[in-house]
C-alpha cells in the first residue's frame, strides 16, 4: 500500500482541517449549513447573548420542514408552538441575512431535499445541519453530518466546527438487484445484518455494482439511512449519474465554472489501495423488499420472511426483542405477510423524492385503495410537487383513490399535525421506527415506496414481487 494512499473520505476531510489539535478534535471548514426551524432559535439566542453575528451567511440556507402542516399552508399554522417556531425562524434569517425558502416559496421543501435539487449540495463539500439525517447528502460524494445545538452556534459564529476525524467503514454491495428491490431495501438490509449499532464511530462508504446502479435519488436514501446503523455518515463516490443529475440545477457551477468543478469532483474517489478501518461485503442478490417488525430499523426481514424467534439472543437482547414485540403487538415467529395497516405515508428526506412518487404512482396505476387505509402522500418539495403534477401522476393517484398533500416532513415525526393515531399501524417510507416516532403509541413498519404501495392497495403487508 502506497503511504500517499487515501479514501474519498480523507481527501475531502483533510482538505476542509483548518487546524489540527493534538490529541483532540480537527477545527473543520464547513461549506454549506443548512438549518430549519427546530435546531436553530437556540443557537441564534447564544450569538446574541454573545453579541455576534453569523459569519457568512451567504453559506448558509434555511427552510422551515418539520413543523408544518401539509395541508393548508396558504393560511397561518394553527399549532401555537409551530407558528412560534417557524416565525422565529424567519424573524432571524431576515435579522442575519440568510437565504430562507419559507413556506409558499417555490424553493421550499424538506432541508435535506432542496439541498440537492437546488444544486447546493455538491461534491467534495462539508456540510452540516441541526438535523441527524442530513447524511442524505454524502450522496454526491461529500462530507454531511448532523449537529447539535452548540455545533449550530459554533458554525454560524465561525464557519468552521470542533470535530474528531471518525473511523471509514466500506460496505460493498455487489451484483445485480432482484425486481422490487430498491435502495430503502439495501439499507434496511444492511442495517438487519450490522445492527443499529454496527457503524458506530465511522463515516461508510458505499461501493460495488449494485451502487453504482442506483439513480441519485436512490443513492440519497441509502445514504440517508447510513445514521440508522449508528454511523456518522455515508457517502458515494461521485461519477457520471452524479454530474448528470447537478448540471444545470439553480446553483449549479456554469459555463467555464462547471468544467472547471467537473475536473475536480472527477478525482474524488477512493485510492485503489486505500485501508478501511472495517469492511463488509454483501451479495444484491442476498436482498428482498425489507420490511421492520421491531421498534428500531435493524429489526427488519424480507416481507416473505418471519420475526426472528429470538432462542439465540442474550438475555439483554432477548429482553429488548420482547419488549419491542409487545409494543407492536407481534410475536416471535410470526409471519410478516398479511400484517394489517391502517396507514400508509409516502414521503420525508428519505423517500419524499420524485422517483419515490413516480414507482408508488406506477404500482397503484389501475388498481384501488383499500377501504381501510388512510393514505398520506407527502412530496419532499415544492418541486416534487410541481413534477409530479407535470407528470401526470396526480390524476393516476386520484383515480386509484388517493390524496396528495402539500411539501413538509409530516408523518416522519411527531411534530406536527400528521400524526398516526395511537396503536394503529403504519407502513412508513421514513427512516425510524421508534416508539412513538410517528405518534403516542402509533407503530411503525419501515419500507420502501413499493411495499408502501403494495400495502396500500390491499391493506395489509404484501409482496409487492406479486403484481410486478
Amino acid at each position: 500500500m502506497s503511504s500517499e494512499a487515501k479514501t474519498l473520505f480523507d481527501k475531502i476531510w483533510d482538505a476542509h482541517v483548518v487546524e489540527h489539535v493534538e490529541a483532540g478534535p480537527d477545527v473543520l471548514y464547513i461549506d454549506r449549513h443548512l438549518i430549519h426551524e427546530v435546531t436553530s432559535p437556540v443557537a441564534f439566542g447564544g450569538l446574541e447573548r454573545r453579541g455576534l453575528k453569523v459569519f457568512r451567511p451567504e453559506n448558509t440556507i434555511a427552510t422551515p420542514d418539520h413543523n408544518v402542516p401539509t395541508e393548508g399552508q396558504e393560511q397561518p399554522i394553527k399549532e401555537l408552538l409551530s407558528r412560534k417556531q417557524v416565525d422565529t425562524l424567519t424573524a432571524n434569517c431576515q435579522k442575519h441575512n440568510i437565504n430562507l425558502y419559507g413556506l409558499n416559496h417555490p424553493f421550499h421543501g424538506i432541508v435535506h431535499v432542496i439541498g440537492p435539487e437546488l444544486g447546493i449540495t455538491q461534491p467534495g463539500m462539508t456540510i452540516v445541519c441541526g438535523d441527524s439525517h442530513t447524511s442524505t447528502h454524502g450522496a454526491f460524494g461529500s462530507i454531511a453530518f448532523g449537529i447539535g445545538t452548540s455545533e449550530v452556534e459554533m458554525v454560524f459564529a465561525s464557519q468552521c466546527i470542533l470535530q474528531p476525524k471518525p473511523k471509514k467503514m466500506r460496505v460493498n454491495v455487489d451484483g445485480e438487484l432482484h425486481k422490487g428491490v430498491t435502495a430503502k431495501d439495501i439499507a434496511l438490509y444492511i442495517i438487519s445484518q450490522i445492527s443499529t449499532s454496527g457503524g458506530t464511530g465511522h463515516f461508510i462508504e458505499y461501493t460495488g455494482s449494485a451502487i453504482r446502479s442506483l439513480s441519485m435519488e436512490g443513492r440519497m436514501t441509502l445514504c440517508n439511512m447510513s445514521i440508522e446503523s449508528g454511523a456518522r455518515g455515508g457517502m458515494i463516490a461521485p461519477d457520471e449519474v452524479t454530474f448528470e443529475y447537478i448540471k444545470g440545477r439553480e446553483f449549479a457551477p456554469k459555463g467555464e465554472e462547471w468544467e472547471k468543478e467537473l475536473a475536480r469532483w472527477k478525482s474524488l474517489k477512493s485510492d485503489d489501495d486505500a485501508v478501511f478501518d472495517s469492511e463488509y461485503n454483501f451479495d444484491a442478490a442476498d436482498i428482498s423488499p425489507m420490511i421492520t417488525y421491531g421498534t428500531n430499523p435493524g429489526m427488519g426481514v424480507g416481507v416473505d420472511g418471519n420475526i426472528p424467534t429470538g432462542d439465540d439472543m442474550g438475555k439483554s437482547d432477548r429482553f429488548t426483542f420482547n419488549k419491542s414485540l409487545e409494543y407492536m403487538g407481534f410475536h416471535p415467529g410470526d409471519q410478516m405477510m398479511g400484517k394489517e395497516v391502517d396507514y400508509v405515508f409516502i414521503g420525508s428526506c428519505t423517500n419524499g423524492r420524485i422517483e419515490d412518487f413516480r414507482a408508488f404512482t406506477q404500482f397503484v396505476k389501475g388498481k384501488k385503495k383499500a377501504d381501510n387505509i388512510t393514505a398520506w402522500l407527502v412530496p419532499g418539495s415544492h418541486q416534487v410537487e410541481d413534477q409530479i403534477r407535470k407528470e401526470g401522476l396526480v390524476e393516476i393517484l386520484e383515480e386509484a383513490g388517493f390524496e396528495l398533500r402539500q411539501p413538509g416532513c409530516s408523518a416522519c415525526l411527531a411534530m406536527n399535525e400528521d400524526k398516526i393515531p395511537e396503536g394503529k399501524y403504519a407502513v412508513s417510507t421514513s427512516n425510524r421506527n421508534f416508539e412513538g416516532r410517528q405518534g403516542p403509541g402509533a407503530r411503525t413498519m419501515l419500507a420502501s415506496p413499493i411495499m408502501a404501495a403494495a400495502a396500500a392497495v390491499t391493506g395489509r403487508v404484501t409482496d409487492p414481487r406479486e403484481f410486478l
